[in-house]
């Protein structure tokens, strides 16, 4: 029974929402049963958190990270850490089935040789969002983003190289992969509030794989 939830449409061709911006829709499904035992563990030793902007509000969906750098944010910044500053340790290892995957959807977008350091995973719940903005905490711009969505389903917003550029709505279901870089790598992007409804696998919730070269 699971695993027909797991398997239930195969992957299909990319869609080209840009120059170098991939929808791989059902990209990840054949490995959700690998994803999901990984992601378990990375929240074992590094439990899912609301962080804190340097505006000392409280980000809504909750994150945490694996690889050898984590995102994180505070009164001091937005920032990558190579340790977690709620156990002091280093972030949990970035799983083989994690990188595996992001390299394989990066070369399927035409991004050869792609190797994530950092992990950020987020978990939206029904009415979190995320405001559009840009990706820009890394140091090599010339490295994609591959995203994976796990879960309830979302309304990506692609916008432009300027906040006020109009967007782009795109969903993303269980499965799906999005990988942008490129000319395409800065441009703003977001969220929709997340709609009610429930996943045969994850529940009331929709779980978010951001693979970067952060280092």
């Amino acid at each position: 029974m699971q695993i027909d939830l797991f398997t239930a449409a195969p992957a299909s061709a990319p869609q080209w929402l840009g120059q170098q911006v991939a929808l791989l829709p059902g990209f990840a499904l054949d490995r959700v049963e690998l994803l999901l035992p990984a992601l378990r563990q990375i929240v074992l030793a590094a439990p899912f958190r609301n962080m804190i902007t340097p505006g000392g509000r409280t980000i809504a969906v909750r994150v945490t990270n694996c690889g050898e750098l984590g995102w994180i944010s505070d009164q001091r910044g937005y920032r990558y850490s190579p340790v977690d500053p709620l156990s002091g340790q280093p972030w949990p290892a970035l799983p083989p089935v994690f990188s595996d995957l992001a390299q394989a959807a990066a070369q399927a977008a035409g991004f050869a040789d792609f190797i994530p350091d950092a992990c950020l995973i987020n978990s939206y719940l029904p009415g979190n969002r995320l405001t559009l903005h840009q990706d820009r905490n890394e140091r090599d711009f010339s490295q994609p983003i591959v995203s994976v969505s796990l879960g309830l389903p979302a309304t990506f917003l692609l916008g432009g190289h300027e906040r006020a550029d109009r967007t782009q709505k795109v969903g993303l279901q269980h499965g799906d992969v999005l990988v942008w870089g490129g000319e395409d790598r800065l441009r703003f992007h977001g969220i929709l509030p997340l709609k009610d409804g429930s996943h045969p696998v994850l529940g009331a919730r929709r779980i978010n794989f951001t693979l970067r070269k952060a280092g």
